[in-house]
C-alpha cells in the first residue's frame, strides 16, 4: 500500500511540479542526453550533439520543452529564449573557489558556506600557471555572479560562480520609528540563505550602536542603508569625560555642546565655562583628545 502511495506521489509531482530550465548546462560529453543534465532519469532521450569543432551549442527553449513533453516530462518552462549546453572544462578551479570563499568571508564574518560552484563561460582546456582573480566590489550582495582572471599576457577569462551559504541577519520585530536605537526589543537575529540583497545586511547590533534613518515596517531585513551610528551623546546632556596623564586618571562631567556618535570629536563645556574637545567613546562618555 505504501509503495502505491509513493508511486502516485511521484506521478503527481511530475505532472504538476513547475520546473524552470537553466539558461546553461555543463555536460560531460558532446552527445547530450537528458541524463546529461538530470541524473538518474528513467525515460532518457537524445537532445543534441555538439559539433566536433565546437564546445557548446544552444537550442530554442520552446523546442527543448516540446521534446520534454513528448517524453512525458510536463510542466517545464524557461525564462530565456535559448538553452545553452557547454562541454565541461578539464581544469582545477580550487584556487578560484578559495578566492571566492575568502571574498565572502571578508564581507560576512559569520557566513556558513556549504558549496561553491565555479564554471568557465566557455570551454577551457587548461588554466595558465599564473593569473590574477578579479571579483566586482558589490558581488557579495548576491549568491551568483561573474568573475574574471587576468593572465600575464593581459587576457581575461570569465567564469560564472554560485555560492550556497547561510548567514545571520537582523529583522525588525515591529514597526520602528526614525532615530530609534536598534536593540533586541525591536529587532531579532535570524539565519537566512544567501540570495540577493538590496544593501549589505547589519551583522551585529551588539558591538555597534545603531539607530534607524527612517521608519521601518515590521519583518524588514535591516541593512546599512536603513541605519546610522547612534547619536549616543545629545546636545546639552551631561557627559562623563576621562582624562589620562602620567598614570593618573581623572573623570569630570561637562555639558555637551553638540550631538555625537561613537568616535566623533565634539565640544563640551566644563562647569567653570572652559570649552574642550573630546572624543565620544560610549553613551554619555568621552575622553580627552
Amino acid at each position: 500500500m505504501l509503495a502505491k502511495i509513493l508511486l502516485w506521489l511521484l506521478i503527481y509531482l511530475n505532472l504538476f511540479a513547475n520546473n524552470t530550465l537553466e539558461n546553461t548546462y555543463y555536460v560531460e560529453s558532446k552527445v547530450v542526453k537528458l541524463s546529461s543534465i538530470i541524473p538518474n532519469v528513467k525515460n532518457d532521450f537524445y537532445i543534441i550533439t555538439i559539433e566536433s569543432s565546437r564546445f557548446s551549442k544552444k537550442i530554442r527553449s520552446k523546442e527543448f520543452i516540446e521534446q520534454l513533453k513528448r517524453h512525458g516530462y510536463t510542466n517545464y518552462s524557461s525564462k530565456s529564449r535559448y538553452v545553452n549546453f557547454i562541454l565541461k572544462s578539464p581544469i582545477d578551479t580550487s584556487k578560484i573557489e578559495s578566492s571566492v570563499r575568502d571574498y565572502y568571508q571578508q564581507q560576512y564574518k559569520n557566513i556558513d558556506i556549504q558549496k561553491i560552484l565555479i564554471k568557465p563561460r566557455s570551454f577551457i582546456s587548461k588554466l595558465p600557471e599564473d593569473y590574477v582573480i578579479n571579483i566586482g566590489n558589490r558581488e557579495y550582495l548576491k549568491r551568483s555572479g561573474t568573475l574574471s582572471i587576468k593572465t600575464p599576457d593581459r587576457k581575461k577569462i570569465f567564469f560564472n560562480y554560485d555560492v550556497t551559504a547561510t548567514l545571520p541577519v537582523y529583522i525588525s520585530r515591529k514597526k520602528i520609528k526614525k532615530d530609534v536605537e536598534l536593540s533586541a526589543i525591536n529587532s531579532t537575529k535570524k539565519s537566512i540563505i544567501l540570495d540577493k540583497f538590496r544593501a549589505k545586511p547589519i551583522q551585529d547590533i551588539q558591538k555597534a550602536y545603531f539607530q534607524t534613518k527612517h521608519h521601518m515596517p515590521k519583518d524588514r531585513l535591516l541593512t546599512i542603508r536603513d541605519v546610522e551610528l547612534l547619536r549616543i551623546v545629545k546636545r546639552n546632556s551631561l557627559v562623563n569625560v576621562n582624562m589620562h596623564s602620567d598614570n593618573i586618571s581623572i573623570t569630570f562631567s561637562a555639558k555637551a555642546l553638540q550631538d555625537g556618535k561613537v568616535n566623533d570629536i565634539i565640544s563640551v563645556q566644563k562647569h567653570d565655562g572652559k570649552k574642550l574637545k573630546v572624543r565620544v567613546i560610549g553613551k554619555n562618555r568621552a575622553e580627552m583628545r
